[in-house]
């Protein structure tokens, strides 16, 4: 069958379909706004993937600029990627969430200039724990709300306002895997807290933790107490015994010693300051650092 919305001709035909604007956040077009290609002009063309590629597009009647993902039918069948295809747009589809990146119409999706949260990381060495409790709280609101299984680095992007926004439902890094998925035996809403024992490694550290399976985790010097706690709760091997997986849920993880400080109920809002003040340009012309960005859509 074919993949909705993933071939050139689909994208390309003239329909109008009514989105509403989501209550969080600004709005990027007007409450039940309708959308046809002709609406919108191509600005480049930036980064060809597996089977498809992303235009950065703006629209003629107004400042907003959009991703907009277009894919080769024939591509997605060839290399039997219907599945991570149906997946993707499903989950963009289905759900509006602050830190989920949003889709408007078949494959056009707000775009999120603020790049990959781990470039900033990357480019100084590792995150302070402060800016890395900030970002594991929001991702830890996004797992409880919407499971997500497929939680990597370049996954999760910063958008105009420097919160997270999560994206692409389909693969996920073996690095960042759960054990019970490697070895095929099932799975659930827990591979995404084991993700998260990852990335908060990943963020406080510069680099991924080795040799999860063997049960062995090497700490840097500077991790506290209670992260590198957190942390080892969250790796656990059995998935029965992995904190965010037991009875309370997400709730064990958001009671945990080194989230003590976080106002829970102001993370979904946004209402928390972000730590990180990208650089953003406002001009009428998207300039080539931010079409960088799109390589990864």
């Amino acid at each position: 069958g074919r993949a909705p919305g993933a071939s050139v001709d689909a994208a390309a035909r003239p329909r109008e379909v009514a989105e509403e604007t989501p209550s969080w956040g600004p709005a990027l077009c007007p409450s039940r706004a309708a959308y046809r290609m002709q609406d919108f002009n191509t600005l480049a063309t930036v980064g060809t993937g597996m089977f498809g590629r992303v235009y950065p597009v703006k629209k003629k009647t107004a400042k907003h600029f959009f991703a907009l993902k277009v894919m080769s039918i024939h591509d997605v069948i060839r290399l039997k990627q219907e599945q991570h295809v149906h997946i993707e747009r499903s989950v963009l589809k289905e759900v509006i969430h602050p830190f989920l990146i949003r889709l408007f119409w078949k494959w056009l999706m707000e775009y999120v200039p603020g790049g990959e949260l781990f470039s900033y990381p990357r480019n100084r060495g590792h995150f302070s724990s402060a800016k890395g409790l900030f970002y594991s709280a929001e991702i830890t609101c996004a797992i409880e709300l919407k499971p997500l299984q497929e939680l990597k680095p370049e996954n999760i992007l910063l958008d105009r306002d420097s919160h997270i926004k999560l994206m692409d439902f389909g693969f996920a890094k073996k690095l960042y895997l759960a054990p019970e998925v490697i070895q095929s035996e099932g799975h659930g809403r827990a591979v995404d807290w084991w993700a998260l024992g990852i990335l908060i490694f990943d963020m406080l550290s510069g680099f991924p933790p080795f040799k999860i399976l063997a049960g062995k985790i090497d700490f840097p010097r500077h991790l506290d107490f209670c992260v590198k706690d957190l942390i080892k709760k969250l790796l656990v091997v059995d998935r029965t015994r992995r904190l965010g997986n037991m009875k309370n849920r997400a709730k064990d993880v958001k009671r945990h010693r080194w989230f003590s400080s976080v106002d829970w109920e102001a993370v979904p809002q946004r209402k928390l300051k972000p730590p990180i003040v990208p650089k953003i340009d406002t001009a009428a012309a998207m300039p080539q650092k931010d079409l960088e960005i799109f390589k990864n859509f």
